[in-house]
């Protein structure tokens, strides 16, 4: 069996104890009881399986605070937002065990004497790895759809954050079957076991490009079943009829500065007509400043800190290299003087301007507070900038022209558009990206039904 590992604090760079580092060994054991617990799950009625994750829901509710503070210290988001994510989880999977009695299927006519009929069946052990970003929040929230569909399911929390996910399974200690749910803790090793085991056909993840490319190249060997929510650069867009204040503010609102810029989702291009530029501009640099570093589990904290010394350093690479390139670095891109904060991986939120789409800045995720701002005149060059890059999960466009507002929307390659809007998700409204922002869709009825097989019944009378 795999040993422990300690985690970290990344604000303070204090432990926080040790945590399992599963191996692959591991990982079967979870495969075993996980199948035993299939066994278990998929005889129990449908509403009945609801009935208790609607328990879970409410127990994620009722220590919400809890494990918003173990996120806070393990992952460098501030307890102010992260005690929402636990909020967040449970109506997602209130959402999805109102729909269990709808994984049905359907009859076809095939005339007098002849039934045919189709009915939607579990896999039987589904994976599921999630991001670093929002830890409690992925892994509480994206058990639901297998385990309404009947599957069991183990899930990888974030390696750099899983105290959290421990806390939570102490939790629903009893509510569960058996084998039902399994948490799996650990880095490499652990995620290629679960992708690689053959009694897994059913695989989703949520995290970077890299990893996703990974995972499918791996998950092709057995033909497994693979979702994949991957990274972003996604491009906020300002039209010189909108309503400039509400602009300023969802452009900063988009970057996610509160965790840092550490969101696929992150408008991190945001594209400013030449003539509303320069107020754009005195706008977003007043506007940014709410956003100062500090330590996360203090509620009157605006902005965590990075959660690793890896991404930190990549963060401020990707500075360097901005300046490098030639943009302008209009705002932040150093590490916060208060020596309260000198141990801990925090940078400050970042601004360049002078950005062309053919500098890396304006075409690599960076995973960090840095935002590229870009001039427009000309509309059709700059649907062809926001589209130049391998991503496509979200844009924003701020216009109050209708017709603009659609035949931008129509154009942007992504697949996820908001219109005066940014950042928010809705319950229900499906979730993902355009070319390599990932394969598949979740957070809607669709995800559902992507943990179940369809089997077609044809019966002679």
């Amino acid at each position: 069996m795999g040993g422990y590992r300690d985690t970290f604090n990344p604000a303070t760079g204090e432990s926080l104890g040790p945590a399992a580092e599963a191996n692959a060994a591991d990982v079967h054991a979870a495969v075993t009881a996980a199948t035993q617990g299939f066994e278990v799950w998929k005889k129990i009625k449908p509403l009945e399986r609801a009935s208790m994750l609607k328990k879970v829901a409410a127990v994620l509710r009722e220590n919400a605070f809890e494990l918003a503070m173990l996120d806070a210290a393990n992952c460098g988001n501030p307890i102010a937002e992260m005690q929402r994510d636990a909020l967040i989880a449970a109506a997602q999977i209130d959402f999805y065990a109102g729909l269990a009695t709808e994984v049905k299927g359907e009859t076809i006519p095939m005339g007098e004497g002849i039934l045919n009929y189709s009915v939607r069946e579990p896999y039987g052990v589904c994976a599921r790895i999630v991001a670093y970003n929002h830890p409690i929040m992925f892994t509480a929230a994206k058990m639901a759809p297998p385990l309404v569909a009947g599957n069991a399911v183990i899930m990888k929390p974030p390696h750099q954050a899983p105290l959290s996910s421990l806390r939570m399974m102490e939790l629903l200690d009893g509510i569960l079957p058996a084998g039902v749910l399994n948490i799996i803790t650990g880095g490499t090793e652990a995620g290629q076991a679960l992708v690689q085991h053959p009694k897994i056909p059913r695989l989703a993840l949520i995290g970077s490009v890299p990893t996703g490319r990974a995972i499918a190249k791996a998950a092709a060997e057995q033909l497994k079943h693979v979702s994949l929510e991957l990274g972003g650069k996604n491009a906020c867009i300002v039209y010189p009829d909108a309503d400039l204040e509400k602009a300023i503010r969802g452009a900063v609102n988009g970057m996610n500065f509160t965790w840092c810029g550490q969101s696929c989702g992150s408008t991190s291009r945001l594209f400013v007509h030449a003539s509303v530029y320069d107020a754009v501009l005195k706008g977003l640099l007043e506007a940014i400043q709410v956003y100062k570093p500090g330590i996360p589990t203090d509620m009157a904290t605006t902005m965590g800190c990075i959660v690793s010394q890896q991404q930190h350093e990549k963060i401020m690479s990707y500075i360097a290299l901005g300046q490098q390139e030639g943009a302008t670095l209009a705002f932040g891109g150093k590490r916060p003087s208060d020596p309260a904060l000198a141990k801990g991986w925090f940078v400050e939120p970042t601004v360049f301007t002078g950005v062309t789409q053919n500098m890396r800045l304006a075409n690599e995720e960076i995973f960090g507070p840095v935002l590229s701002v870009l001039k427009w005149s000309d509309e059709s060059s700059m649907i062809e900038q926001v589209n130049a890059v391998e991503y496509g999960l979200t844009a924003s466009i701020w216009t109050q022209n209708l017709a603009t507002a659609h035949r931008t929307a129509a154009r942007v390659q992504a697949g996820f558009v908001w219109v005066n809007q940014v950042g928010s998700h809705f319950i229900g409204a499906s979730f993902g990206g355009y070319k390599q922002s990932g394969i598949g869709r979740e957070e809607g009825f669709d995800e559902l039904l992507t943990y179940t097989q369809h089997k077609n019944i044809h019966v002679v009378l």
